[in-house]
């Protein structure tokens, strides 16, 4: 067993997060994490309606014993914030990870009924923020994270947050070996949020195309877009993002620009991006946008959770020992 904060908090083996992924994510990825000594978080937004979230999270709390995270995007771009966050308070999740906006509703209504509120952030600043508006964690996004990543380098990330704040860093972004899981561990972070890794796996809920793609392109591939959401987030470079290209065009730049109305554009950039990632994630399709991290690197294979958790830890032991032998 490693022991750090994850691992002691949520009574687990490893200190790994299966990363919530837009699409990916389902609740049998959640199951297979928990059986296999680390925890899972889904997006809220996976599931279509507020009912089907909530049916989603009662399953989940039976099959999962309760050990698993939920992720909420806490802007205005999700128009289900206040019925997710009325589901969650009637079935709280282990543990809720904040993403795109202020954590202070969040973190006033679930954190009394002893769920844990884990922050994403890029920089200290934010870092500060949400320590004072009450979060357990940070979720320290750094460049090397799959969708919308920071532009930090987890070696620089990690050591700022732990010397800005008194909150348990984990570390999200870049991590696809066991060697990797150690560097994080060694930089002081207490755990670390997989998402990339787990996406060519027979449990995620895509298509064999997308976790193909997963397996035949690698780090160089991961181009940035803002076209998803506005906010800059990493695909895979098909052939269909590199006709379209990466940057908005000129109307959308202006309408998320204009103070009056970018809020109802942002709205609309992320719901028509979404949908195109949710017309490639279930479909084969010329038009493929296809989230991703540069972690896909490590990927060789469609397998399953458990051999991509079992590899992870038999390379971490591995590195552990080679460390161990360098110092004497």
């Amino acid at each position: 067993m490693i022991t750090t904060w994850i691992t002691t908090t949520f009574d687990i083996k490893y200190p790994i997060i299966l990363a919530p992924m837009f699409l990916v994510s389902n609740n049998r990825l959640l199951i297979e994490a928990y059986k296999n000594g680390f925890i899972g978080c889904i997006p809220s937004l996976n599931f279509r309606t507020p009912e089907e979230f909530e049916k989603g999270i009662t399953e989940l709390r039976l099959e999962c014993n309760g050990k698993f995270g939920i992720n909420l995007i806490v802007n205005k771009s999700n128009i289900h914030l206040k019925a997710h966050l009325d589901v969650l308070e009637k079935h709280p999740p282990a543990f809720v990870i904040t993403s795109l906006g202020s954590p202070e509703e969040t973190i006033k209504r679930l954190k009394p009924l002893g769920v844990k509120i884990l922050c994403d952030v890029v920089d200290v600043e934010y870092a500060r923020k949400v320590e004072s508006l009450g979060a357990d964690a940070v979720i320290a996004v750094n460049s090397g994270a799959g969708g919308h990543a920071g532009n930090i380098a987890p070696s620089i990330l990690i050591p700022m947050l732990k010397k800005a704040t008194k909150l348990p860093v984990i570390s999200a972004g870049g991590v696809g070996t066991g060697s990797g899981l150690l560097s994080v561990l060694s930089l002081g972070a207490e755990g670390v949020s997989i998402g990339s890794p787990y996406i060519a796996t027979v449990e995620s809920g895509v298509s064999k195309e997308y976790k193909q793609a997963a397996v035949d392109y690698g780090a160089q591939d991961i181009v940035m877009t803002t076209k998803i959401s506005g906010s800059p987030c990493t695909v895979i470079n098909t052939p269909y993002v590199q006709k379209i290209g990466t940057e908005q065009n000129f109307v959308e730049s202006f309408l998320n620009q204009n103070k009056q109305i970018k809020k109802y554009a942002k709205m609309l950039t992320y719901y028509k991006g979404m949908k195109a990632i949710e017309k490639a994630a279930f479909s084969a399709t010329y038009q493929t946008v296809w989230c991703a991290g540069p972690s896909i690197e490590f990927t060789k294979e469609i397998s399953s959770v458990s051999q991509i958790t079992q590899r992870l830890i038999t390379e971490y032991e591995q590195a552990l020992t080679e460390f161990k032998s360098r110092l004497g």
